[in-house]
């Protein structure tokens, strides 16, 4: 399993990758939400474990942006923030579980372990509308036999698009607070569509112009009629 850890304090993520690693998990290490950012566009992890006060941004914000497009890995907030105001807003927000420091280093890992086993049990993440199945584990894309690999951000628009087939998605819900303002949205549909195409899917996403996109089953094409 591999785990994001999101600590600004360089000493306090050391001992914690290390004991993270002693129980057999594959740590990334990062400082700020800008690093957690494009770790989670690069890569897929089993969980995140998450400081609040960083030195770029809350680790709230970062927590938004992943619900807000319906990633819903497990974080685990782990902060000096012993308040419980903190505490709700912060698990209204999404957060799995909330850790004070100080802290043990054996609770914390059982406390991941059992997020861990939590997700197994979830009904399966597979997505399917038409003739197209996503796996949001592997991102895999597929029709059949034809299948495609999406990135983490493909995988994020394209299933919240799957989910709400038929029904407009705003663009707000599909990017992130960073991305506002860049065509990051755009270039990601436009590989969408190109995959849905080369792997002949039975959908296809539509532009509302304005508004946001929405994912719509494939109009047969009209038979042109031979006097």
């Amino acid at each position: 399993m591999r785990i994001l850890l999101v600590e600004d304090n360089r000493d306090l993520a050391k001992l914690v990758t290390e004991g993270l690693q002693r129980a057999s998990m594959l740590v990334d290490t990062f400082h700020g939400v800008n690093g957690a950012r494009a770790a989670l566009a690069a890569m897929s992890f089993s969980a995140i474990v998450l400081d609040l006060g960083l030195p770029d941004e809350n680790g709230i914000v970062l927590l938004h942006e992943l619900r807000r497009r319906g990633d819903m890995i497990p974080i685990l907030i782990l902060t000096a923030r012993d308040g419980v105001q903190d505490r709700v807003a912060a698990l209204q927000a999404g957060a799995a579980d909330y850790v004070t420091k100080p802290f043990a280093m054996e609770e914390l890992v059982m406390r991941l372990h059992v997020l861990l086993r939590r997700q197994s049990v979830l009904p399966d993440r597979e997505v399917v509308v038409g003739n197209v199945s996503l796996d949001t584990s592997s991102r895999q894309i597929s029709t059949g036999e034809a299948r495609d690999a999406l990135s983490p951000r493909e995988t994020a628009i394209l299933k919240m698009l799957m989910q709400s087939t038929g029904k407009v998605v705003h663009r707000d819900r599909l990017q992130s607070s960073n991305e506002r303002g860049s065509n990051a949205v755009d270039v990601a549909v436009h590989r969408l569509r190109k995959v849905l195409q080369d792997i002949d899917a039975t959908v296809e996403i539509h532009t509302i112009r304005g508004v946001g996109y929405m994912l719509g089953h494939k109009q047969p094409s009209p038979s042109i009629a031979r006097g």
